[in-house]
């Protein structure tokens, strides 16, 4: 009996030292594991690509904002600002910004998750996709623009509209009585 309960004992330690046996794709992801899949993806190129692609549509938004109130704006107005925001994107600092993401990958990925990741675009699809990335991105942004102009106006008309109605309000209300202090 002695022999069979150590023998039960073993088994279950072995099996116990099994279990806590971690896979190491199940571990969280390591700031190399992010640097490995940020390289993969051409990150800093793609954040090049997507900031001119994104310039366009605000080139021609500030095109249109000039051309509706030409008569109140200088006549280098639409230059100025293209060149101001031109400026800004090119100066943003990117690199910064992409270390400072690194622990949210970590937080959110595991290490077979970066692995995965790092697989899908380093084939040929996944290099279909950064390649498309800042066309399509380019052609969503044109695409939606107008969309997001004609949302923007209608609530900046609402907010008007609500201010004026709240001034209103503000003026027909009686005055408070006054306090009585002692």
């Amino acid at each position: 009996m002695k022999n069979i309960l150590i023998t039960v004992v073993m088994c279950l330690a072995l099996c116990a030292t099994g279990l806590a046996q971690q896979n190491p794709a199940d571990l969280p992801a390591t700031q190399a594991d992010v640097d490995r899949y940020l390289q993969a993806m051409h990150s800093r190129e793609m954040m090049a690509q997507m900031v001119e692609a994104m310039s366009k549509p605000m080139h021609k938004m500030m095109h249109e904002q000039y051309l509706k109130d030409k008569d109140k704006l200088p006549p280098d107005f639409e230059a100025r600002m293209n060149k101001m925001m031109d400026d800004m994107l090119k100066d943003m600092p990117w690199d910064e910004m992409l270390q400072a993401m690194a622990p949210a990958y970590q937080k959110h990925f595991t290490k077979g998750d970066m692995d995965a990741l790092v697989a899908f675009y380093s084939s040929p699809t996944g290099q279909k996709v950064l390649r498309e990335m800042p066309a399509l991105m380019a052609d969503s942004m044109e695409t939606i623009m107008p969309i997001m102009r004609q949302h923007i106006d209608k609530v900046t008309v609402r907010m008007q509209q609500e201010v004026v109605a709240m001034m209103k309000e503000s003026q027909k209300a009686p005055a408070p009585a006054p306090t009585r202090q002692n």
